[in-house]
This record gives structure tokens, sequence and C-alpha cells, in this order.
């Protein structure tokens, strides 16, 4: 899914860029009325923002040449290269430490297109906030690349290398293994400990503004970190309770109170992390236009399957093959269902989503076999309930099955009680 706002950046300089040319310059551009960096409320002690915030960490930065970028790409070779978006292309690379000893860094290094969607700005936008922020569950930028010259420009963002790509990839690339319903817990608990952080965990609030499975990263121990902060915005100033600026983001994981009305609030995040939530339980893609019409946005053919109800069941993803907790899995996706509330006021607070993620997975470890076995006969009984069309292929046939099996043991019994009665017959 690509982003539904774009612009071009049309300044430009002929010279290698440094950290606090990077700052200053920003300034302006972060100066417009409807899209500008506003200073937050976090901290009435020391309201900083972004700026301020880089202008102190900017120095651990590394500012790459672009010669250096292209020999540890291979001049960008295709072979090398793992991924493509609105930015631009992504290539797996190899860099040496800072110092020139020791053993080459694994690093991803992603180069913006001339005719990039996102563009500039937002490239300045991700230096400066991976620049300042600091988590477990957030990417780590290494550095930078920012050249201007007779050829043209080159922006480029270095990072550390994630080994098993994005959670995108294994919820809904079938050349994966399923992920199993540990990792899923382990994967969405990090996510939300990310966007925590961002909240409420520094003295200026970040506003991520486009969560999603893809920009959900994983690394070789399925580690989730947050990445790609070009849409990222400060929270919004004391005395004020949203942030007004363009709409952007992504189709199908952005909020509609967001969307309707340009208010950017911390409570749109957590909007999209419920969206992600469903997709962890069903497998399925917030909007797939390749299913039937009726199940092709996720959140209106989830309202078919309430958390209370007997149908719920037959959400899940069949992929988990029922391995997984059934009275967990209610849990969450009633946790979904608080995150995607009409009103943003009515949602949770990340830290409240993290709080409740820990509690449903100190009771779920791998699933209660007799919760499974109850929710089993509960599906039984909806099969009745349920039409054909609501149901996959998957599901479908293994419904199919079952039935013909009962049916088999039905025939079975008659046939042993004709059997019996032809029997005493006889005897008499």
């Amino acid at each position: 899914m690509k982003c539904f706002y774009y612009f071009k950046d049309k300044t430009k300089s002929r010279q290698q860029r440094s950290a606090p040319e990077l700052k200053e310059q920003s300034k302006s551009q972060h100066s417009g009325a409807n899209d500008r960096i506003i200073k937050s409320s976090c901290s009435a002690n020391s309201p900083r923002g972004i700026l301020e915030l880089y202008e102190e960490k900017a120095q651990n930065l590394r500012v790459f040449s672009f010669s250096e970028l292209r020999h540890a790409t291979h001049d960008f070779s295709r072979l090398l290269k793992i991924g493509e978006g609105g930015f631009g292309s992504v290539y797996k690379g190899s860099i040496k430490p800072a110092n020139g000893t020791g053993d080459s860094l694994a690093v991803a290094i992603k180069k913006l297109n001339e005719d990039g969607l996102q563009g500039h700005k937002q490239w300045v936008a991700e230096v400066q906030f991976l620049g300042v922020v600091e988590h477990p569950n957030l990417v780590k930028l290494i550095g930078y690349c920012a050249l201007d010259g007779e050829r043209g420009s080159q922006r480029l963002l270095v990072y550390e290398y994630m080994q098993n790509r994005s959670l995108e990839d294994h919820l809904f690339n079938k050349v994966y293994p399923a992920l199993s319903w540990k990792i899923r817990l382990k994967i969405i608990l990090g996510a939300a400990q990310g966007l925590a952080y961002l909240h409420e965990g520094l003295e200026v609030q970040v506003i991520f503004r486009d969560f999603k499975s893809s920009n959900v990263l994983l690394d070789e121990n399925f580690k989730p970190k947050l990445s790609d902060f070009g849409l990222a915005r400060e929270g919004p100033e004391a005395g004020h309770t949203h942030v007004s600026t363009a709409v952007v983001g992504t189709y199908g994981y952005a909020a509609p109170d967001y969307i309707e009305t340009g208010h950017l609030t911390a409570k749109s995040d957590v909007w999209s992390f419920g969206v992600v939530l469903y997709e962890i339980l069903t497998g399925r893609r917030s909007l797939e236009r390749k299913l039937p019409r009726t199940e092709q946005k996720l959140l209106e053919w989830v309202k078919k399957f309430p958390p209370d109800s007997k149908k719920f069941g037959l959400l899940m993803d069949p992929r988990l093959e029922n391995q997984y907790s059934f009275s967990s899995a209610r849990r969450i996706a009633k946790l979904a269902d608080s995150c995607l509330s009409k009103g943003a006021k009515d949602r949770p607070t990340m830290s409240q989503v993290v709080e409740t993620l820990k509690q449903i997975m100190q009771v779920s470890e791998d699933g209660n076999p007799s919760d499974r076995s109850l929710e089993s006969s509960d599906n039984d009984q909806a099969d009745t309930e349920t039409k054909p069309s609501e149901l996959g292929p998957a599901e479908s046939w293994k419904r199919r099955m079952s039935h013909l099996e009962k049916l088999g043991e039905h025939v079975e019994s008659v046939s042993r009680r004709r059997f019996m009665i032809m029997q005493r017959a006889k005897v008499n």
C-alpha cells in the first residue's frame, strides 16, 4: 500500500551536508502553518522540541560519502536489493566500523529516488527523529549521506540490518513459515512498547503517524523494531489537544477522525495499532482487493465474528492450525476493538495497551487445551449459523470434511442398529 500524500522538494544546494546544517535547514522546512513541527508539552520544565534534542545528539550519527555507500552495496547491485517503497530502494550493504578496525557491519541502505513519493522533507524528518530516539524496539539509524552535485541529488540513510525483514512479509507472504502464536505476541508487545516510548518516554511527544505491519521490522531473533519515521511529527504543545497537519499515512491504517479533520494526536497511532492487532489474529491485510468484496476491508469483515460470539474462532488465521489460546485471542480482539473506538478519547493509551498485552501473555503461553476444546465445541454449533460465503477456502474444506465424517458415523450407526434388529428376529 502506498501513502496517500506526497510532495517534491525543489530546493537544492551543491554541497555535502553535515548534521548541524540539516538542523538549520529544517527549521524553515517545518515552518508551514498546517504541517509544522510544534513543541510538545510532555515536559513543563524542559519543553524542548526535536530540533533542540537533535542538536545535542547529531554528532552520534555518521556522515557517509556517496562513494562509501556505493562501494558498500557493490554500486547498488540488484542482487543486494532487499526492498522498495515510496522513498526509494533499500539495499543490504557492508560498512567498516567508524574507527576503521574490526569486522565489517551488515547494514540496510535506503536510497531516495529523485522522484520519490516522500522526498527530501521526509528524509530530513527521519534523520532528525531517529537521531534523537533510542529504544530497543526502534530501528537504529547509523548515519546518512546528503550530496548535491552536477549529476543531481543523493539522499541515503544507513540503518542496522534487520535479518527477518518485516511483519508484513511473515504474515502475508506464504513463502515464509507461519509465525507461531508465541512469536506473534512477542512482536506485537514489542511494537506497542516502541509506540509507548514515542508517546510518553521522551520529553517531547512523538506521533509515528504511519504505523503498519510493513514498518515493523524483525531482527534475527524476531525482535520487532519500528522503522520509517519520515511521516513522524511532534505532539501538540501545551494547551492544545491536537496538531493540525496535512493528512498523510496509508489507506487501511489511518484513523478516520484524523482523515476527516486533519487533527493528529497520539490516539491516531492507537487506531493504527488496533488494525495491526487484527492482522496478527487473522493473517489478513487491512485491505485486500483479491478477496470477495464483502471481505476486502478487514475491519468490516471481522465484525461478523465478535469476540464473545460462537463464531469468533472462524476469523483466526488458519496457518496457526489452532495452536493458540482462544481466551487470549478473544482478549486481544477486545483490545483491538477498544483501540478502534470511534471516539479518539475512548481509545486506551499505548502504555495501557502494553500493560494489557503483558497480562494476556502471562496467561497465554501456548494455549489452554481445555479452552481450545471448548472453543471447538462452540464452533461446531456455529457451523449451522455461518454462511459458506463467510468462510475462506481452507475453513470451508475443513468443515465439509468434518460434516462428511459425521454423516459416515451416522450411517454406520444406523447400519449397526439394523443388523442387531435382524439378528434378534432370527433368534426369535
